[in-house]
């Protein structure tokens, strides 16, 4: 695991900071070589209530970032993924005191990084949206709470289209059963899509996120 302490990321954020207390929190992570520019172009198509951070990954690699190494059939070293994920939530923790909530969504790899959060902090986190991505298989290590989880079921919506290019068949299928043993499940396909986001699907995740986050508030 790495100093948490010594990494320091790049976030854009969609409020002033004189604005963001008591706002509910949504964390944003891109996809394998990309960057935190990538995801802020969804704020507009978000709920306003929301602050938005959209977070860098720590890895440089190609022309963007990379939140841990990643091979081409997808495979990854636990021992990053885990040191990555640390890292994170070390940052969260300095920020998300001064918000009514925290909510993530991650596109590709930052469905992966989004939902290794939930899975170590079940009780942190208002809901998750993963677009075109996957769940990693928790190879029995203890950084994932996965029983604790299960009990929570915290609101995950999980949009892909079903001839994703990029995402393995194997990958599709261990995501499927763990979503649905683990989290209170809204799936959607979107046919067309690819390995992408599009705008019927935005719609959706604003729904979610009103309905999920917002509705208890707005009560």
């Amino acid at each position: 695991m790495t100093d948490t302490e010594s990494w320091s990321p790049v976030v854009l954020w969609s409020k002033p900071e004189g604005e963001r207390a008591g706002t509910p929190l949504l964390v944003l992570f891109h996809g394998y070589m990309s960057n935190e520019q990538d995801l802020m172009g969804l704020v507009d198509r978000l709920p306003a209530e929301f602050t938005v951070a959209s977070v860098r990954a720590p890895m440089a690699v190609g022309p963007g970032f990379a939140w841990f190494p990643l091979s081409q059939d997808l495979r990854y070293p636990m021992d990053q993924v885990i040191s990555a994920s640390m890292d994170v939530l070390a940052w969260l923790d300095g920020v998300r005191e001064q918000h009514s909530s925290v909510s993530l969504l991650g596109f590709s790899m930052g469905m992966t990084m989004a939902t290794n959060l939930l899975r170590h902090r079940p009780h942190d986190f208002a809901a998750v949206v993963g677009l075109s991505g996957f769940a990693i298989k928790d190879e029995g290590n203890p950084f994932f709470q996965d029983t604790e989880l299960a009990a929570t079921k915290i609101p995950f919506f999980w949009g892909r289209d079903q001839a994703d290019p990029v995402i393995t068949a194997e990958k599709i299928e261990y995501t499927h059963s763990w979503i649905g043993k683990h989290t209170a499940l809204t799936k959607v396909l979107y046919a067309g899509m690819m390995h992408s986001i599009n705008a019927q699907e935005l719609t959706h995740v604003a729904e979610f996120l009103t309905y999920s986050v917002l509705r208890s508030v707005r009560h």
